[in-house]
C-alpha cells in the first residue's frame, strides 16, 4: 500500500496558541481551570486536559465564582464576557485572532447600520460568539437557497462575513449568489475564511484522486475536518473522519492501493502518527510526504498569560 501524507495538515496557529495557553494556565495558576465549550474541537485532545483536571463547562453558572476560565479558540460574545466579569472570574481569552477579525469585522459593520449576512453554521461555536456582537444585525446564511429569502430594510447597506472553518467553495457558492442579488455588498478586504482551512482544502482537493481512500484525522463536531472529508468525497474518493487508529475497519482497505492521509486544523500530529504506524504495520504501507505549501504563522499567548511565560 502506498500512503500520500498531506502537508499542511494537523494544528493551526489559533489552535497552537489555544493548547500552549491552557498548557501555561494548568503549570501556573492555581486549578482546577475551566474552559468555556471545548478548547478545540477534538476529541483527543479534550480528552487529554480532562485528564488533568481541566473542567469543561457549557454554563458559565457551573463554574465557581473566582475561579479561573478560559474561553476557547472559537471566541465567545460580549454576554459571555460580561457575565465572566459579573462572576468575578478570572477569565482568560484564547480566542483565535482570525475569529476576533471576524468578530470586529461584525461590530464595524452593525455600527454603521448595515445588514450583516453571516455565512456559516447553525450553532457552531464561532457563529455563536459572532452573532452575540451584533444580534439584531446579523442573519445566518447556510446556503445559496436561503439568500433568495433574504429580506432586508436597505439593500444598499448590506455586508457579509463567513466563519472562518467552512468549505472554500461552498462559501464562494453563497458569496455569488449574494453578489448577483446585492451587487454593492460590502465585504471585508481579507478573506474571512483562515488560512489553514483554505491550505488544508487545497491539498485534499490536489492529492485526494491519487488515492483510492482518504482518511482525515478529525472529531465529528469539527466543520474544518468534516469539510475535508466532503472535499474527498465531492471528488469522488471515499473519505472517512476518524478520531483516531480505533476507528479505523480493516474492511474500508479492501482492493485500496493508496491512502491519503491528512489531518483537520484541531486534531494532533500524535494521531496521524498512529494512523501511519497502524497501517505501515497492516498493510506494509510506504509513506510518500506530499507538501503543497508551508506554515509559518504563529500568535502570541492571551495577554493576560504572557507575563506568566516569562517567569
Amino acid at each position: 500500500m502506498r500512503v500520500l501524507l498531506a502537508s499542511p495538515r494537523g494544528f493551526c496557529a489559533g489552535v497552537n496558541m489555544a493548547i500552549d495557553a491552557l498548557e501555561l494556565a494548568i503549570q501556573s495558576l492555581p486549578g482546577p481551570i475551566y474552559v468555556y465549550h471545548e478548547i478545540v474541537h477534538n476529541k483527543y485532545v479534550v480528552d487529554r486536559f480532562r485528564s488533568q483536571g481541566v473542567v469543561f463547562v457549557d454554563s458559565l453558572a457551573d463554574v465557581p465564582e473566582g475561579a479561573t476560565l478560559l474561553f476557547s479558540a472559537h471566541g465567545v460574545s460580549p454576554e459571555v464576557r460580561q457575565l465572566a466579569r459579573d462572576r468575578k472570574l478570572r477569565a482568560i481569552d484564547a480566542t483565535c485572532p482570525l475569529v476576533t477579525k471576524v468578530h470586529l469585522e461584525a461590530i464595524k459593520y452593525a455600527n454603521l447600520g448595515y445588514t450583516i449576512f453571516l455565512i456559516g453554521h447553525e450553532g457552531h461555536d464561532e457563529v455563536i460568539g459572532t452573532m452575540g456582537e451584533a444580534p439584531e444585525a446579523i442573519v445566518l446564511v447556510e446556503t445559496p437557497e436561503e439568500v433568495d429569502r433574504l429580506t432586508v430594510v436597505d439593500e444598499s447597506k448590506v455586508a457579509y462575513l463567513t466563519q472562518t472553518t467552512l468549505s472554500v467553495d461552498d462559501a464562494n457558492r453563497i458569496i455569488k449568489r449574494i453578489r448577483q442579488r446585492y451587487p454593492d455588498v460590502a465585504s471585508p478586504p481579507k478573506d474571512d475564511i483562515c488560512y489553514a482551512t483554505q491550505n488544508r482544502q487545497e491539498a485534499v482537493s490536489v492529492l485526494a484522486d491519487k488515492a483510492d481512500l482518504t482518511l482525515v484525522l478529525g472529531s465529528q463536531n469539527s466543520s474544518n475536518s468534516q469539510r475535508l472529508a466532503e472535499l474527498s468525497r465531492e471528488k469522488g474518493v471515499n473519505a472517512h473522519l476518524i478520531d483516531g487508529v480505533e476507528d479505523i475497519d480493516p474492511d474500508w482497505f479492501e482492493n485500496v492501493d493508496s491512502v491519503l492521509v491528512t489531518a483537520g486544523a484541531s486534531a494532533p500530529e500524535v494521531v496521524v502518527e498512529a494512523v501511519l504506524d497502524f497501517l505501515q504495520d497492516r498493510f506494509d504501507a510506504t509513506v510518500e510526504a506530499r507538501t503543497l505549501r508551508t506554515e509559518d504563522v504563529s500568535f502570541p499567548l492571551p495577554r493576560e498569560l504572557r507575563v506568566l511565560s516569562t517567569r
